[in-house]
């Protein structure tokens, strides 16, 4: 039963604590440049500060997962977004690049507690149905300050220069660590926690062992990288390969990131009658037929500009539908053990987020095939992972 009188007023609040980790990221991008600039560093240097971020992010989900699961949500839900604090403050004061590098890694550490744990409390206060409506509609919120973040980054950069976006981002974790002291109690009570740290952890086996398991996190694990190699490829093969405008595309951008809105709004309306699962079969096949369009019109060059937008719209489109389902599912299927699955989950998307981008970057050869094969990989890839979930439950025991 649920500690909290009305669950429904927090969902704001988790919202804004998944979106730590893309705020972090996208309202910093339009200043690489000038901090490159500022601090005299090359520009390699810089571009670090973002993969030590998903490092840190990543690595810090397998980290507060467990412990949560040990020894309860807010205590690290407080502490990190403390950290990530601290961790503004030493960027905003960074005079080198490699100072910048290491509060940017132990912010990172910071706002992991927050994107998770967000995610983790939801399991705790809501059935599944509605765990599911609730993580669709965190993730609409994310996506707007997806969009919205480099928007403010770039006007912060001509106000205030480039720290002015590190004071930002630590306004923004005072009030949620304000909020989330005053609204937010312990969801896991002692009573259903585990009673050794090394039984937390072993979690991990546990969960990575059952297929059912492994279907929900990879089908929206591979979603997500999918996404991440549009994000990479789409600059490149929309201005360079088909002559876009990087004002047309900043619209084609935009449009992909609408799709997420429309498809995830109705995800929340739909689930609570069709069901997670039945959710999940629509936006695997969704996933797939498009990513095998784009892989098809891609390396042949059928269709042009207007065959790969529509494909990557649709299969943009349904990564909300399958991250908040697969989450919901799987966090349902571990009540126990739903930091350490949630962690798990979440890191493995952003590791599969990451591998994509780079593996997108390694291929890039101008056309539009290494970002077509790769989301088309990516999006069969869902659907063959869905049907994991499909094993009888007796014969994974």
């Amino acid at each position: 039963m649920s500690v909290v009188a009305n669950p429904q007023r927090l969902i704001v609040l988790l919202a804004a604590l998944v979106a730590f980790g893309p705020l972090s990221i996208d309202m910093y991008l339009p200043s690489l440049p000038l901090i490159a600039s500022d601090l005299g560093a090359a520009e390699s240097q810089i571009q670090l500060t973002i993969s030590v971020f998903l490092a840190g992010l990543c690595s810090g989900m397998l980290f507060y997962g467990p412990l949560s699961d040990r020894f309860g949500r807010r205590r690290l839900l407080l502490g990190g977004i403390a950290l990530y604090m601290l961790a503004s403050v030493g960027c905003i004061l960074a005079a080198k690049a490699e100072q910048l590098v290491f509060w940017r890694a132990l912010q990172a550490l910071g706002g992991a507690a927050a994107s998770v744990l967000a995610r983790t409390i939801v399991r705790d206060l809501f059935p599944l149905k509605d765990a599911a409506r609730v993580l669709s509609l965190m993730h609409l919120v994310t996506m707007i300050a997806t969009l919205v973040a480099p928007l403010v980054g770039g006007y912060l950069i001509l106000i205030a220069g480039w720290r002015a976006i590190f004071a930002v981002l630590l306004v923004f974790a005072g009030l949620c660590l304000l909020l989330s002291a005053w609204k937010i109690p312990e969801t896991h009570p002692s009573h259903a926690r585990g009673t050794s740290l090394g039984a937390a952890f072993r979690a991990y086996g546990q969960i990575a062992r059952q297929p059912q398991a492994l279907g929900y996190i990879l089908c929206m694990g591979l979603s997500f990288g999918g996404m991440f190699a549009f994000i990479t490829a789409s600059p490149f093969v929309y201005i360079q390969h088909f002559g876009v405008s990087p004002q047309h595309y900043a619209w084609l951008f935009a449009l992909n990131v609408g799709g997420i809105m429309i498809v995830t709004l109705l995800n929340a309306r739909l689930v609570g009658r069709l069901g997670p699962q039945r959710l999940l079969g629509y936006g695997a096949a969704a996933a797939a037929l498009s990513g095998l369009g784009l892989a098809l019109f891609g390396s042949s060059g059928v269709g042009g500009l207007g065959a790969v937008v529509a494909c990557l719209l649709v299969f943009v489109s349904v990564t909300g539908l399958l991250g908040a389902n697969c989450v919901a599912s799987l966090l349902a299927r571990f009540p126990q053990q739903a930091g350490a699955a949630a962690g798990l989950a979440v890191a493995m998307q952003f590791g599969l987020g990451t591998a994509c981008s780079a593996l997108v970057g390694a291929l890039h050869d101008g056309s539009p095939l290494p970002m077509s094969v790769v989301v088309g990989a990516a999006g069969l890839g869902c659907l063959l992972a869905l049907q994991l979930t499909r094993i009888p439950e007796r014969s994974i025991a």
